[in-house]
Formats: C-alpha cells, structure tokens, sequence
C-alpha cells in the first residue's frame, strides 16, 4: 500500500544560541507528488528546515521523518561539486544508478552469445531490467541530459569546475539534481542566476514533475505557476496555505485583517484600563490590584503584538525575472 505521506515533522524545532528560535512547535506532513513553495522574512528558518528535511541537521528537536524507501535531494545556496571532475562528469553523478542498469543491461545481452548461456535466465533477467529500464526512461538517457544541459545554460561538458562562477556551479549541481529525480525534491531559490527561458523550463519540468517539490523562492510568478500549497513561516511557526502565491496574498490578506481586529480590540480595552488606573492611581484594594495586574497583562501582550506585526511583511520582489 502506498505510503500517505512522504515526509513528517511533529514539534520540530531549531534553536541557535544563544538565543535565536527560527522554527517552533511545527507539525507537519507532506503529501507524495504535492509541489510546495516556502515563503518567510529572512532569518525565519526556510532553509534550515530544508537542511533538516534533506537530512544535513540534526540539531533539531521533535521529530523530523522522511518515510522509508522515499529519495531526498537538496539545491543548496552555495552547493558542491567534485572539483576531481569535469561539468558532464559532476552532471552524469544524478543519474549513476541509471547508467549502472544501462551497463547491467548491456552484459545481459552480451551473454546470449556464450556457448553455454542459459537462455531462459538470461531472458529473464532481460526482461526484468527491461522493466527497470521503461521505468526509468532511460533508453533516452543521453538526450535527457543533453536537454536539461542545455536549458539550464551549463558551461561546455569539458569545463573546470574549480574555475566556475557561483552562477554557473549552481546551474550545474541543480541539473544534476534535476536528473537524479529524488522522491523529495528541495530546492533553496532555484531561479537564482537563470535567464527567463530557463525559469519557463524550469516550471513546466517541476509542473510534471512526479514527486514532491518543495521550493523557497522569492520568484512570485515562479510561485504562481508551480506552487499549489504555500508554507508561510512567521514567527518560529509553519502556516500552510491551499493554492498557489495569488491565492496566498489573499488569504494572508484576510488573516491579517482578522489580527488587525484582533489588536484593535485589545488596544481598546487596554484604553479603557489605562484610563481606569489613572483615575485611580491609589488603589490598593484587592480588586483594584487584581485591575492593575489585568492591565499589566493587557500592556504585555499589546508590547508582544506589536513587535509581531514588524515581523509580518514578506517582501517579494516586483517587476521581471532577473537572470
């Protein structure tokens, strides 16, 4: 039976000393094949929650599970390549396991030459890795790769890695990734440093893409046109959203809107209070004391909320994808 969910976090946490909680409390699951986009003000724990999904951060607390027999991979900011091989070669480390089955393959075949071959095991064993191989689509290997290359703009297949831009060696370890094909795909702002054809390819792949997408970007038509749940962090907690960044604008809209009145009703009675204790600065009685505690709560949790609303704004970009 299928698993329901590829991937739980329950009370996930991440605190860095001294002081600083970016991820609280979250209780979380992730649907096989759902493509999420990770939205929050920087510092807000986006990509150390996919570092903790990818498996790279165990100084977590709670727990944090990708689902037995599911793949994970992560683009990362700055991520690494082998400097002992060339780009082609860094690219060809996705898709190992495919060439691994081409070449079972190839001695497979080759064994129906020999004298003393089995043939209905040899046939069998044909077939299976012909399975494996349909699967996979890796008769189209070399095209596969050659295409993705080429949309992704990869420096020439011979090229030093060493010698590479930041630009250039991310645009070479997300097509590797691309082509691995992980069950859990992370990406940490997969459209930095790609011209706008290479977003457009890159949106119709993830749009077929079969597995789970989870993406943090600051691209909002990226979002629009992939994204089908948005998963706000604000404030230490994970708030997930049903449809694409339009639909997350508006309801972020009426959520904000619901504090809004929220606030403005505890402001309102906070007035009412302060005007109480300044009428009635002497107080001592028991009820007057339990007033003025009131009030003491009123003014703490006013100062809290206000700090809280500087925190609301995330901040996405206006005008045309910049490569």
């Amino acid at each position: 039976m299928a698993a329901e969910f590829i991937y739980t976090c329950y009370k996930l946490a991440r605190f860095y000393p001294p002081d600083r909680t970016v991820l609280e409390n979250i209780s979380l699951s992730f649907y096989p094949g759902a493509k999420i986009g990770v939205l929050g003000s920087n510092g807000s724990g986006k990509s150390s929650l996919l570092k903790i999904m990818a498996g790279l951060d165990d100084e977590f607390t709670g727990e944090a599970r990708l689902t037995p027999s599911f793949s994970v991979g992560l683009l990362e900011q700055e991520p690494k390549l082998d400097p002992a091989k060339d780009v082609l070669g860094n690219v060809m480390d996705g898709v190992a396991p495919i060439r691994d089955l081409l070449a079972e393959y190839e001695k497979v075949t080759a064994m129906w030459a020999e004298p003393d071959a089995d043939f209905d095991k040899v046939g069998a064993l044909q077939a299976k890795l012909e399975a494996k191989i349909n699967a996979a689509d890796a008769w189209s290997l070399e095209r596969n790769v050659e295409i993705a290359m080429d949309a992704l703009r990869c420096p020439p297949n011979d090229s030093d890695v060493t010698k590479l831009s930041g630009g250039e060696r991310r645009r070479v370890a997300l097509c590797r990734l691309l082509l691995s094909r992980p069950d859990l795909l992370l990406l940490d702002e997969p459209t930095n440093h790609l011209d706008a054809e290479s977003v457009d390819w890159l949106e119709r792949f993830l749009q077929e893409y079969s597995g789970t997408v989870v993406a943090i970007t600051h691209d909002r038509y990226f979002l629009d046109n992939v994204a089908k749940w948005i998963l706000e962090l604000d404030r230490g907690k994970g708030i997930p959203f049903e449809g694409n960044y339009t639909s997350w604008l508006e309801q972020k809209q009426e959520r904000l809107g619901r504090e809004e009145k929220a606030n403005e009703t505890r402001r309102r009675t906070l007035q009412r209070e302060l005007d109480w204790v300044r009428m009635a600065p002497k107080a001592r009685q028991s009820k007057g004391k339990a007033r003025l505690a009131a009030y003491d709560k009123l003014h703490a949790e006013a100062q809290a909320a206000e700090r809280d609303d500087n925190k609301l704004e995330i901040a996405i970009p206006p005008g045309p994808r910049l490569g």
